[in-house]
């Protein structure tokens, strides 16, 4: 794991150098987007309330997403809180909000308004069910989109429920990636013609998208209705996870005509004797593995298949993969301001990545309202009345 020098230098030649992204403090999606951006060289300042405990599930002093981040907190619901976000958003290049549709145009913040003022201004929304429709104004989280969807129903053995895949699939698959798409899809636009537009980004249409291969096997014939009995989900002897003798598990995905041998030959199977793709074999073929696998211990397996094609992998915890040496070889996690994470991904070769670290909320409300030309007098009634609205709220 690679330890990095934190810094707050300005980073000329990363490729969002001069980009400025402003979001009040949401949940899942948007901070994740955020993170995106500033691993990419945008100036992000956050909208927090002073004092905020956190994003979600940890504090903001622990929080991984909110690298690289400003913040200023202020009160949205007060006159003169409200006239400050409007006046920092306005400065901005890219709006991204998480709030149900409507609450941004009740605080006199909404795309109309802002996009008067900077008709530059890309105005990224992000809701679980999108702007319009009759779902708009329901509430939701991962689980509930990806089920409407149609990514969860595949997942899983089919004698279970389905399995919930964390909330990989919504708030960050299809909710801050498809965010973050869309901003730069925007703001490549906004080259062009000089001007910004409204983003309409929703988690259930991006966990939709997800699933698009799965709508085209089914239109080929190769994927049915009917759970773990295909491909992907589970069914394939060869492409699925088996527990070891010592209650740890590898993951199969011998998927090839030639990656399929190599798994047999490490097995100690004749290939003859095994047909791939005899679809009617595979219930008897899935519990031989099963017997096969768990005679041996997980790393045991990872030995003896390391270096062949077999597509044969240990299941690592998420401690173990930040340990792993193979991955700290290429730093796919770093030590960053005194926190393990998952290091900046994809990789520009001209502008990597550099640590920034994480600020606490309110932490540059003095600075960034200063750069808005908000005199000393002002800023102190501001701070002081986003304090008192914190510590007025549960």
């Amino acid at each position: 794991m690679t330890v990095v020098e934190e810094s707050r230098t300005d980073h000329p030649d990363q490729a969002l150098s001069g980009v400025r992204v402003v979001f009040p403090a949401a949940l899942g999606p948007v901070p994740f987007a955020a993170m995106l951006l500033a691993d990419l060289g945008a100036e992000v300042i956050r909208i927090d309330r002073a004092g905020a405990a956190g994003v979600i599930g940890t504090s903001l002093g622990d929080d991984p997403r909110t690298r690289g981040q400003l913040s200023v907190g202020l009160d949205l619901k007060s006159p003169d809180g409200a006239a400050a976000a409007a006046r920092l958003i306005a400065s901005a290049d890219v709006l991204m909000e998480g709030m149900r549709p409507g609450a941004m145009e009740r605080l006199g913040l909404g795309p109309d308004e802002m996009r008067a003022r900077n008709p530059g201004l890309v105005y990224a929304r992000m809701t679980g069910w999108g702007q319009q429709g009759p779902l708009a104004s329901q509430v939701g989280h991962d689980i509930n989109y990806i089920a409407r969807a149609g990514a969860l129903y595949p997942l899983g053995d089919a004698d279970r429920p389905p399995t919930v895949p964390l909330n990989l699939v919504a708030d960050f698959g299809g909710g801050g990636s498809y965010l973050a798409l869309g901003v730069l899809a925007a703001l490549m636009q906004r080259g062009r013609t000089g001007t910004g537009q409204v983003i309409d980004c929703a988690m259930v249409d991006g966990s939709a998208s997800l699933t698009t291969m799965l709508h085209a096997m089914m239109a080929s014939g190769s994927w049915g209705s009917e759970r773990g009995t295909n491909l992907f989900d589970g069914a394939a002897p060869f492409y699925r996870t088996y527990r070891t003798r010592d209650d740890r598990y590898v993951a199969v995905g011998a998927i090839e005509p030639a990656f399929h041998r190599a798994l047999l030959h490490g097995l100690g199977i004749d290939p003859e004797e095994w047909p791939q793709h005899d679809r009617a074999r595979w219930p008897e073929q899935r519990e031989a593995l099963a017997a096969i696998f768990a005679a041996r211990t997980r790393a045991e397996w990872v030995a003896t298949f390391a270096g062949t094609d077999a597509c044969v992998s240990g299941v690592a915890t998420p401690e173990e993969a930040a340990a792993d040496p193979e991955l700290a070889a290429r730093e796919v996690f770093v030590e960053w301001d005194g926190i393990r994470q998952p290091a900046p991904a994809p990789r520009l070769s001209a502008s990597p990545a550099v640590a920034k670290p994480r600020r606490g909320p309110a932490a540059d409300t003095g600075a960034v309202l200063a750069g808005l030309g908000y005199r000393t007098e002002e800023i102190e009634r501001l701070v002081a009345a986003g304090a008192a609205f914190s510590a007025g709220s549960p």
